[in-house]
This record gives structure tokens, C-alpha cells and sequence, in this order.
């Protein structure tokens, strides 16, 4: 579990301090004030790996750079691992252009995925990653991560240094062979589709295997809605492909860390952190009023013995909403990051937690700093029409008053 970032001299304010609760975190803030940067680190503290360095084809989860390069730049981590506590300061090295720090070895985090918005993902697994440069295991090097660009979630991941073994086979034909087995896998992929599902009446769930061309033998999952119509996962409207990655990222990665600890003849991991930017993206608001509920749901669902913490960015105020019922004080915490006029810096703020209610409340929380909830024009139009009323209200009484005094 991760316990605190500490930033200084890197990413958008001078110093930033993120205390975090011990199960789950939300993340609020306007566009480039620090959402996805903060999950980046979160990752690297853990996994002392940049997603973009292990996978070049992701559009974010780059190397983070000093503000100043003449000042001491640091990252602070406090985490507990599964048999340990540690807190560890990375620092700059401008010769190398890389975050170092003391020699050590690193505390063990449990399962780590991260949910990127673009669609990608990236998985630390301690049966099968490691966090130190070098280390092996068999004659063979561990891998640092698995970093899947989004076309690699669907395709899968060929091994760089043999492109005949697959790191992942992808969600098409992982997917495709669970349901033929019809065994583990597939159960606890239906049952994380239900759970995720916007309509819980008429819940997604896998349909028959199709092929969609004559000249080609792949068959291809297909996923049923509320009108019972199978549809080819790569015909899905992008809300549905979002849902489908994520059920099956999560599956897979459990079923791959299962089946890693058995051979190593271990027992699984106890503890698991999910970071998810933009957990509402292309999701209808239907969906969003269920998304935070869903994901608690589930994780705690696939990994019982597991002690399960979330950090999830959003920008919608029907996530927010939607997670009065479900927030605890003492295990859940807001934050909030806010750009300050009078100081040009960007602030990252502890909020203590509201039930507003609606989203039209969220929206004018401290959350979204929205002033309304309609259009601009209409906004800007009653803003005019007030300050007509109150300067011929003003006007009224001078007249009044100077009429009395004669």
C-alpha cells in the first residue's frame, strides 16, 4: 500500500505532500493542474519504473523532469509492502537524467495496475516483475513491467527479445479460449462484466464466439447487451470497449498472478493498488453514476484475501456524486487540486468530504469551481439581468433618499 507522495522542485507546483487512505482516493482538479502526472509518480514510486520508458507507445507516463534544474530535485515514497515499511527519497541525477536512490532492496507493493485514460495499461506483478535493474531469476532477467499500449490490451504482446513467445495473448483471443475451456477465467470474467455493467436487470455477458471475414479462422469474442443482439467486441461503441478492457485486465492479470505464485510456491499476493485516470471516460452517464460502486466491487470480489487501494482521477461530477453512499471517513479521502491567482501556483488540497447530493451541487463544489450549470450564454445573460436589477434598485433608492432630504 502507498501511504505518501512528497514532491519537490518537479511537476507543476513547487512542493506537493498526498497522504493517502488506506482504501479509496479521489482525485479532482482542472485539465493540467497534475491528475495524471500524480498517478505517474504514484507508479513509479512503486514500481521505480516510468510506463513510457518500459512502452514508447503510450501518449503519457513519461520520465518526470525537475522545474528548476539548478535545485535539488526529490520524491518521496512511503509505502509497506507485504512484509515490510519503507520510506525512500529518490533524487534527480542531472549527469544521468534519472531519479536514484539509495541501494536497497525495494519494499514489495503487491499487485499494481494502472489504468491509463488513452486505454493502456501497465501491471506490476511481484510474482513475475521486479523492481531492481539487473536482477534474474533461471538465467532469465526479470522484466521491470507490463506496459500495454491499448492496441497491444486487445492484440496482446509479443516478447521483445523473441517475437514467437507472447507476454500477453491480448483480450481477443485470451477471451476467445477462456470461454472454450469454460472454466476459471471465464467465471470471474462474467462476473466482473455484471458487476461493471450500466443496467443491472440486463447485464453485459459474453455471446457466441464469431468469425467476422471467410478468409480468416480467428474467432472472435462478442458481448450481448439489454437487447439481446451479440456484437463483436471490436464493433463496440467505446464506453463498451472500456468496460470490456478493464474486465478483462483485471481477470488476467489475477489468473497470471495465480498461476506465477504457484510455480514459484508462493502464496498470492495480499495487497493490490488500481490508479485509474479519468475513471469516466467515454462512459454515458448511466454508467457513471455506478463506475466508483463497481470497481470496489469488483477488486474485492476477484482478490478477498487481498487489502485493495484505489486512486481514481476524475472530471465528472455524476463520480463524485455517485460516491456519497459508498465513501468512508475513516478509509476514504478527497483531494482536490486547484490553481491559486494570487500566488501562480498549483495547490493540492485534503477537502473534507461532502454528500451534496446531486451532480448540480458537485459541479459548484470546490470540486469543478463552477459558478452554474447551464450554458455560458445563459450564465453570462441572468449575470447581466442581475446587474440591471441591482444598479435600478440602487438607482431607486438615491432618488427616493434625495427626494426625502428636500
Amino acid at each position: 500500500m502507498l501511504h505518501s507522495l512528497h514532491l519537490q522542485n518537479v511537476g507543476p507546483a513547487p512542493a506537493m505532500d498526498l497522504n493517502l487512505a488506506p482504501r479509496l482516493n479521489l482525485l479532482t482538479g482542472d485539465n493540467g493542474l497534475g491528475k495524471t502526472f500524480l498517478l505517474n509518480v504514484a507508479w513509479f514510486g512503486l514500481t521505480r519504473c516510468w510506463p513510457q520508458e518500459l512502452n514508447p507507445g503510450l501518449s503519457s507516463g513519461a520520465l518526470a523532469l525537475p522545474r528548476d534544474r539548478s535545485q535539488e530535485a526529490l520524491l518521496t515514497f512511503a509505502a509497506d509492502g507485504q512484509q515490510q515499511e519503507s520510506t525512500v527519497d529518490f533524487r534527480f541525477d542531472r549527469e544521468d537524467e534519472t531519479w536514484i536512490s539509495e541501494a536497497g532492496r525495494p519494499v514489495n507493493p503487491g499487485l499494481v495496475l494502472y489504468a491509463v485514460a488513452d486505454g493502456a495499461f501497465a501491471l506490476w506483478d511481484p510474482a513475475r516483475n521486479t523492481t531492481r535493474k539487473g536482477s534474474s531469476s533461471g538465467g532469465r532477467e526479470k522484466r521491470r513491467a507490463f506496459v500495454f499500449s491499448s492496441q497491444e490490451v486487445w492484440w496482446g504482446m509479443v516478447a521483445p527479445a523473441d517475437r514467437h513467445s507472447w507476454l500477453c495473448d491480448g483480450l481477443i483471443r485470451d477471451w476467445a479460449n477462456w470461454q472454450r475451456d469454460n472454466g476459471a477465467p471465464f467465471a470471474q470474467l462474467q462476473q466482473v462484466l455484471k458487476v461493471l455493467s450500466p443496467n443491472e436487470s440486463r447485464p453485459l455477458r459474453p455471446g457466441p464466439l464469431q468469425r467476422l471475414r471467410s478468409d480468416t479462422t480467428t474467432m472472435y469474442p462478442t458481448v450481448v447487451g439489454p437487447d439481446d443482439v451479440p456484437v463483436p467486441v471490436v464493433h463496440a461503441s467505446s464506453g463498451v470497449r472500456r468496460i470490456l478492457a478493464w474486465a478483462y485486465m483485471l481477470v488476467w492479470a489475477w489468473q497470471e498472478h495465480q498461476q506465477a505464485s504457484q510455480l514459484l510456491a508462493k502464496p498470492p499476493s495480499r495487497q493490490m493498488l488500481v490508479l485509474v485516470d479519468e475513471v469516466e471516460a467515454h462512459l454515458h452517464p448511466s454508467w457513471q453514476r455506478r463506475v466508483v460502486r463497481a470497481l470496489l466491487q469488483v477488486v474485492n470480489t476477484l482478490h478477498q484475501q487481498a487489502a485493495v487501494q484505489l486512486l481514481l482521477a476524475t472530471h465528472s461530477p455524476l463520480v463524485m456524486a455517485s460516491a456519497e453512499p459508498q465513501f468512508d471517513g475513516d478509509r476514504d479521502k478527497w483531494w482536490d487540486l486547484d490553481w491559486n491567482p494570487r500566488n501562480r501556483q498549483v495547490e493540492l488540497t485534503e477537502r473534507p468530504f461532502e454528500r451534496f447530493g446531486d451532480a448540480n451541487s458537485w459541479l459548484r463544489s470546490k470540486a469543478f469551481d463552477q459558478s452554474g450549470t447551464g450554458s455560458l450564454e445563459r450564465e453570462q445573460t441572468l449575470n447581466k439581468a442581475r446587474e440591471a436589477i441591482s444598479k435600478g434598485e440602487r438607482g431607486e433608492a438615491s432618488s427616493t433618499g434625495g427626494g426625502a432630504a428636500s
